[in-house]
């Protein structure tokens, strides 16, 4: 017997998003970098290790039934920019421009992708403003990658 595999092909999405925290930029980018800590005030990313000199293992789990493995890799690190690449489960980049408004990388797809994005990313801006607010930064994460 000859098993010959069928290629689906990939598809391809772009993220956008548009977001406005109440805090100055340098704030908002100090609570960004600090991937470690995401687990604290991002519901969905349910587990983070680093991975060497400015890379990080992100696991994200939203509503529908799956979980994504990150890596992240710091490509561009500036008091206006910061942007990573992606590789895993998803493979790209995701920058964030701040500013008086912070914008991201996102998506227009379809429905059930972008409700379920739609979610995650009202929990992350949720998470962010209270972070932000309640004067958070950086310490020990209480979340760690399984195994």
């Amino acid at each position: 017997m000859v098993l010959v595999p069928i290629l689906q092909p990939v598809a391809a999405y772009s993220f956008r998003d548009r977001w406005h925290v109440d805090a100055p930029p340098a704030r908002v980018r100090e609570v960004l970098v600090d991937v470690e800590h995401y687990v604290e005030w991002w519901p969905e990313v349910v587990a983070v290790a680093v991975a060497g000199e400015g890379r990080g293992l992100v696991l994200c789990r939203s509503v529908l039934p799956y979980t994504l493995e990150l890596l992240l890799t710091e490509e561009v690190d500036r008091p206006e920019r910061l942007e990573v690449s992606v590789e895993g489960d998803l493979e790209g980049r995701v920058s964030f421009d701040l500013a008086p408004l912070l914008a991201v990388a996102s998506l227009p797809a379809r429905p059930l992708l972008r409700w379920n994005h739609d979610r995650m990313m009202r929990s992350c801006v949720a998470g962010l403003r209270r972070r932000v607010a309640s004067g958070g930064g950086r310490g020990p994460a209480p979340r760690t990658v399984p195994g």
